[in-house]
């Protein structure tokens, strides 16, 4: 969900996860690149509106973590602060710069827990698991990655005891290992209550969804649930990397949310974002427990979508002209992949496999997509491919508008706009 992840992002093989020498990605993608080269070169993690930085993943960057505002991921003193301090391009810099911020939100929550003042603490505990969460964003898997996300994970989970009902952190046992996330249960009294599945794309920790929609969620009387599937979190230290067969782990997380005695089965809705547009309706073709879904935007094929970004033809040369941010972020994802960091045009064709056939998605479907993105040729293609294959009476594809400041991937950037679109759409669903 980042900027240069972007660049390399939107979607999330299991038979290609392994390494793909340069020489031969290149040769692996000539055909698909050359069905796309006369297009512009499509970069999730363009911002169309620039906030502060001058190097544009930064500012995708920094887009994403002020639209957690309404959502208690971040206060924009604070943030303005960290980024006055960062200096442009450097990976090691916007990492300080959060990871201190991180530390002096904490200190403040620890001193309001200390004194009884709950709500307080729970507010500062939020903010300060996100600053440490942004700090990753350009920072690679080394020792100090694993660290920084745990920490960020220890404070979400403080934060979710000091909540009523709690923001509970859940593990979900799967091939031997878990898919961490958090789950909170609707103030719906005694009755069943609808559910929302919030799934990531390739950047995500399950961190991230709840500063993305998690409150609006439950003010809207849904449980919300949201995981690390392989690929996502920490998982891949564990060598758990994305596949394309991703209805197999979202398998479990639906055995989990139906195991619940306050689900409604039959109103169970599944929202994916940047990959999880591909995730989600792949996942609904095989399990029909989803009754609705939501796609931001739908990724109906991953190939040709990495076809047409910059990584495609991104040699080592090219890279290196890059700030470390960018670097990093885009390194972070081929090694998501499974792919070596240092073969970053390997992406596309480990996205083999990423699909679903929208022919097959039996249940209320929801296109969402801000105008900037869907701007690119190649978005707007499988946007029109999937809206018009959708079988069902009900479906809508909407596009969020600039002029209101929707207009980046994911609409990070106007929480409010984006969940009224879902919201309603499920809430019709589930009349």
């Amino acid at each position: 969900m980042m900027k240069s992840m972007n660049a390399v992002l939107v979607v999330l093989c299991l038979a290609l996860m392994m390494t793909v020498p340069a020489a031969q990605a290149g040769q692996a993608v000539k055909g698909v690149v050359k069905t796309v080269k006369k297009q512009k070169k499509f970069d999730a993690h363009e911002s169309f509106a620039r906030l502060h930085f001058t190097d544009q993943e930064m500012d995708f960057a920094f887009a994403l973590i002020l639209g957690a505002t309404m959502n208690h991921g971040c206060e924009i003193g604070e943030a303005y602060y960290a980024a006055t301090n960062i200096k442009e391009g450097s990976a090691a810099s916007w990492q300080d710069e959060w990871i201190k911020m991180g530390q002096r939100v904490e200190a403040r929550g620890e001193a309001s827990l200390a004194g009884g003042h709950r709500v307080s603490a729970r507010e500062q505990f939020q903010r300060a698991s996100y600053y440490y969460r942004a700090a990753l964003i350009s920072m690679l898997p080394d020792a100090k990655f694993k660290a920084t996300a745990l920490k960020s994970r220890e404070l979400l989970k403080k934060a979710g005891t000091l909540f009523s009902p709690p923001l509970e952190y859940i593990e979900i046992p799967f091939e031997g290992t878990v898919m961490p996330g958090y789950y909170r249960k609707a103030d719906c009294g005694a009755k069943q209550c609808k559910t929302l599945v919030m799934l990531g794309g390739g950047e995500t920790f399950a961190e991230d969804l709840v500063f993305y929609t998690a409150p609006q969620a439950y003010d809207r009387g849904y449980n919300f649930i949201t995981v690390d599937l392989p690929g996502q979190g920490l998982l891949p230290l564990e060598g758990k990397v994305f596949r394309a067969d991703v209805e197999v782990p979202v398998k479990a997380v639906l055995d989990y949310v139906l195991s619940r005695p306050e689900v409604a089965p039959e109103m169970v809705a599944a929202y994916g974002i940047s990959g999880g547009g591909g995730f989600v309706p792949r996942a609904a073709m095989h399990d029909a427990r989803i009754k609705a879904i939501a796609m931001n935007s739908a990724v109906v094929d991953a190939y040709p979508l990495f076809a047409s970004m910059p990584v495609a033809t991104a040699t080592e040369d090219i890279i290196r002209g890059w700030s470390t941010f960018k670097q990093n972020t885009v390194r972070a994802i081929a090694w998501r992949w499974g792919v070596d960091m240092h073969n970053i045009p390997g992406l596309v064709p480990a996205n083999k496999g990423f699909d679903f056939d929208p022919a097959k998605i039996a249940v209320p479907a929801l296109l969402i997509v801000g105008q900037g993105e869907y701007s690119n040729a190649e978005v707007k293609r499988q946007q029109k491919l999937c809206y018009d294959t959708l079988p069902g009476n009900m479906k809508k594809l909407v596009v969020t508008p600039a002029n209101e400041g929707a207009s980046n991937h994911c609409i990070t950037e106007n929480r409010s706009v984006m969940s009224l679109v879902v919201f309603d759409f499920f809430d019709e669903a589930f009349k």
